[in-house]
């Protein structure tokens, strides 16, 4: 059950006539507090430890046994480091049930010769599902007689079995080829590594401009070719579209599905019952791809970790590298972690020698990076005095006219979408709020209202409480804007968006300007001549405990799209050289920043040089659990804090050593509140995101 004082197995009796479809890993029906509820069927046995009466299993709901005991084996482990329930991680893990699908495959299995392999599908990622596991509380007890020869139906977790043959697939696949991963020198011993079935654990920095997809397609099939399976999670279904292509031309057709939360139930489930069938061994998609079944697990792997939305949003709120780190320590299978960027996790994972860091060497960087400059150091600032306040100092005007008249397209990041998303009184400057709620006040469009980007509420008559002026000047100018103020400077020229509206993958290689979001750049044919990364200060400003890591990550990004600077590629960020991101930027050196993270967070004792639980919920009730909880002694209490409307939060924060023991205290101390039926949820939260 999914509350924290019945986080436990129980046992059913299994009537005869269940008794052949009732095998673990199936969806049932059982009483519990005379109550009709959905659960899983975790393990046979031929007795149980309880000695009172046990109830029967009221209905196997479908004889697939979906729940794959390597899964549930993980899904505990995932629940206890993230202080939940079996049942919260066990929604995650699993899609409903689409009943048609499964009638639909096993038509196909009763009509196709044995051996037969299912074809290639695209489905979804599952970010939950209607199944919860029957777990804690009070003995189950009910109607019933002595124990049957097929004994009762447990809820444990039972061992994982790996079965001895490879999975299935349609056919050899061949291994990558000699050149594959050559600018990395340890790139080759990593493939032969995954070819040979070992289990390597690798960190891997991005060259500029590399094709990551390609490289994480010859280390899937490396891995395929050594008779294993793979597991690979990316952030976005744009990041998915490209890998996808590239494993439809490393492996073939048929060799591996895709979980996307963008395709509807019947194609998502159809793709995780290939996967759990053994029809495939490769499984990539998005965040809850990390719990995909695939048997001899081989390889996990995830692309750009530092990405928020890899963070699942509900309870236990796991993060996938951290799933994905744990499944390869419980199945012995080899981890990848990649990006352009690194994060301070990932700089941990090489600094306590868990995993190996794959770069390219200076010389290499050098010849594929592009010319990186910014615009507030004191050459710059020598030549241009307006440089540190300009939006668009003259160096990224003249960068971006150079790329235009060569026929070069040209990528422009603007951190704010919409067209001024914050606006202030242009005789005062004091920033302009709605007057129901507070909120701030955003302009639309040239010749829109004023309008509240919380209430929503149009403030058209609108006048500064401060000195009663109407006129209102631009505080944050967004993309459109943006867009809409390079359109004039160079006639002629597409200009483009992308963004939360439209989100663009691929634009032509003539001349033209892009003006994109952080993580909606699109891939330019040949490259971007030119790559301008304004706005600077809205990323590094940030109230977070990530804004510099966050900033260097989205500048890499983009900056990574652009041509070498043999080839006319140019980069230029708005921004003081003398900042570490921004250093780090300009010697393309994210291991270096992500070393400097990790020293700093170690000294302030921030994660995840230590580890910490975030409390929030109302006063009293964060109080009250607090209360309850035994905390090791090393615990420290930092706050309390104001959270959103009437809560507040409260930070715990231990020794790395120490971490079962703080997940243990407060999932218990939330199972004595859900056990006396407690009023006032409270949100516990292990590392967190954000912290403030």
């Amino acid at each position: 059950m999914p509350l924290a004082h019945l986080d436990r197995p129980f046992d059913y009796l299994v009537p005869a006539e269940l008794d052949a479809d009732a095998v673990p890993g199936t969806r049932v029906k059982v009483r519990f507090a005379g109550q009709l509820v959905d659960g899983w069927l975790l393990e046979r046995a031929d007795d149980s430890g309880h000695t009172g009466r046990l109830a029967y299993l009221e209905k196997v709901v479908s004889p697939e046994p979906v729940l794959a005991p390597e899964v549930a084996r993980l899904a505990r482990a995932v629940a206890d480091r993230y202080a939940g329930s079996l049942a919260d991680v066990l929604r995650l893990a699993v899609p409903p049930r689409h009943a048609r699908v499964e009638k639909d495959v096993r038509a196909r299995d009763a009509a196709a010769p044995a051996g037969d392999a299912a074809g290639s599908a695209r489905g979804a990622a599952v970010s939950g599902g209607d199944a919860a596991a029957l777990e804690g509380g009070p003995t189950a007890s009910g109607g019933g007689s002595s124990v049957p020869d097929d004994g009762p139906a447990e809820v444990a977790v039972p061992e994982v079995a790996v079965p001895a043959d490879a999975p299935a697939g349609a056919g050899p696949v061949v291994g990558p080829g000699p050149d594959a991963w050559r600018d990395y020198p340890a790139g080759p011993a990593l493939l032969r590594a995954l070819a040979d079935g070992r289990a390597p654990r690798a960190v891997w920095s991005a060259l500029p401009g590399e094709d990551w997809p390609a490289r994480y397609a010859e280390a899937v099939a490396a891995t395929v070719a050594g008779g294993r399976g793979a597991v690979v999670v990316v952030a976005d279904n744009r990041d998915l579209d490209r890998l996808d292509a590239a494993l439809q031309s490393a492996l073939g057709p048929g060799r591996h599905v895709c979980l996307s939360a963008a395709l509807g139930p019947a194609r998502r489930y159809r793709a995780f019952l290939a996967a759990r069938r053994g029809d495939v061994s490769v499984v990539v998609g998005t965040r809850a791809a990390m719990f995909a079944p695939v048997a001899r697990l081989g390889l996990v792997a995830i692309w750009d970790d530092g990405d928020d939305l890899h963070a699942e949003p509900r309870a236990p709120y796991p993060h996938a590298r951290e799933v994905l780190l744990t499944r390869a320590q419980l199945g012995d299978a080899a981890a990848l972690v990649g990006g352009f960027a690194r994060t301070a996790e990932a700089q941990l994972l090489v600094e306590t020698g868990w995993a190996r860091e794959v770069v390219a060497d200076r010389a290499t960087l050098r010849a594929r990076m592009p010319a990186i400059a910014p615009t507030g150091d004191d050459p710059q600032l020598a030549r241009d005095p307006g440089a540190a306040t300009a939006r668009l100092p003259s160096l990224a005007w003249t960068t971006a006219r150079e790329a235009i008249r060569a026929d070069l397209p040209v990528l422009v990041q603007v951190p704010r979408r919409g067209y001024l998303p914050s606006v202030a009184c242009a005789e005062c400057r004091t920033p302009a709020r709605c007057p129901h709620c507070a909120g701030p006040l955003a302009l639309p469009s040239a010749k829109g209202s004023p309008a509240c980007r919380w209430c929503g509420r149009v403030a058209a008559a609108y006048a500064c409480p401060e000195c009663g002026g109407r006129r209102l000047r631009a505080s944050v100018t967004g993309a459109r804007r943006t867009a809409e103020e390079l359109g004039r400077a160079f006639p002629g020229v597409p200009v483009r968006t992308s963004g939360r509206e439209e989100v663009l993958a691929t634009v032509p290689g003539g001349a033209g300007l892009v003006i994109a979001t952080p993580g909606a750049e699109p891939v330019a044919e040949g490259g971007f001549g030119a790559v301008l990364l304004l706005d600077s200060w809205a990323l590094l400003t940030r109230a977070d405990l990530r804004a510099g890591e966050e900033a260097l990550r989205r500048w890499l990004a983009a900056a990574a799209l652009a041509r070498p600077a043999a080839g006319g590629g140019r980069v230029v960020v708005v921004a003081d050289g003398a900042l570490a991101p921004v250093q780090a930027l300009l010697r393309w050196d994210a291991a270096w920043f992500a070393a400097r993270e990790l020293a700093e967070r170690r000294e302030l004792g921030f994660p995840p040089a230590v580890r910490m639980a975030s409390v929030t919920g109302p006063p009293a009730a964060v109080a009250d659990l607090l209360a309850e909880a035994r905390l090791p002694a090393e615990a420290e209490l930092l706050g309390p804090v104001p959270a959103d409307g009437e809560r507040e939060r409260m930070l715990v924060r231990v020794p790395r050593a120490r971490a079962a023991a703080l997940a243990g205290a407060l999932h218990s101390a939330a199972g004595v509140r859900t056990a006396r039926k407690a009023v006032d949820p409270v949100r516990l939260q292990v590392d967190p995101l954000s912290l403030f």
